[in-house]
């Protein structure tokens, strides 16, 4: 179905009335996605984070039945799966029409990556997560899924955040436009397969503050760089240097 200019400024009036601050790039980036994806405001298909635009599960799963999918198969992934540990990986495969080979997306989930109000849906949430993510792919959606946002989304304070002790602003999140620091760890641990607690351990004393909040947000880029090139280089290394955080600090000096 095509988007009349009449609906397109219905949506962006219900956009402005959810958000009254929006200001005019803002504007112009949801109204390009309003055009070009058909996604809803109104309907709860996009959404916004931290001065961020997200899509939702049910915004992807529309636009899929808009464009005709073919299907969608879920497939546990036994083998990366920790049922004690609450940890799920799924693979979802997407088939946009009959002779698609398929857009392959993965998604996992546990009780460190998930929001605490989601806490004993992890499979569920993991099964989203890799739909969520084929769908992506399949229809070239650069926009980052509310549901694929991980435990840090709660954990690291936004650049609005009070000014700490050192004098610096603990701004872990969103600033200038610039992307989250927090969805950049999230995107780290997930693609490296890295303990989320043992990580924030580890950025804190990288940091040298008592939290990983608590860091300036020069300190918490400079820790993402040094963690992205010591998974890439070398992960069993790194793993074995968080693990090192798991012990009282007494055996780690």
């Amino acid at each position: 179905m095509k988007r009349t200019p009449i609906s397109i400024r219905a949506e962006m009036r219900v956009a402005r009335r959810t958000w009254s601050d929006l200001g005019a790039p803002r504007l112009r980036d949801l109204r390009s996605l309003l055009v070009k994806y058909k996604f809803s405001v109104g309907l709860g298909e996009i959404t916004r984070i931290d001065n961020r635009w997200y899509v939702t599960h049910s915004g992807l799963l529309q636009l899929a039945l808009r464009r005709h999918c073919r299907g969608i198969n879920t497939f546990l992934q036994d083998r990366f799966c920790d049922p004690v540990a609450g940890r799920w990986v799924f693979r979802a495969v997407v088939y946009k029409g009959s002779k698609s080979k398929g857009f392959v997306g993965y998604g996992d989930a546990d009780p460190t990556n998930v929001s605490s109000m989601v806490r004993g849906a992890e499979l569920r949430i993991a099964e989203t997560r890799a739909v969520n993510r084929a769908l992506r792919k399949a229809y070239g959606i650069g926009l980052c899924s509310v549901e694929e946002l991980g435990a840090f989304s709660s954990q690291l304070r936004p650049s609005t955040a009070p000014p700490t002790s050192n004098g610096y602003s603990s701004s872990n999140g969103s600033g200038n436009g610039q992307p989250r620091l927090r969805d950049q760890l999230c995107l780290l641990i997930r693609q490296y397969g890295l303990d989320a607690n043992l990580v924030k351990a580890y950025a804190a004393d990288f940091c040298g503050t008592q939290t990983l909040s608590s860091a300036s947000r020069e300190l918490v880029e400079s820790f993402i760089s040094h963690l992205s090139l010591a998974a890439k280089e070398n992960r069993d290394a790194l793993v074995c240097k968080l693990n090192s955080y798991s012990q009282p600090v007494e055996a780690r000096s």
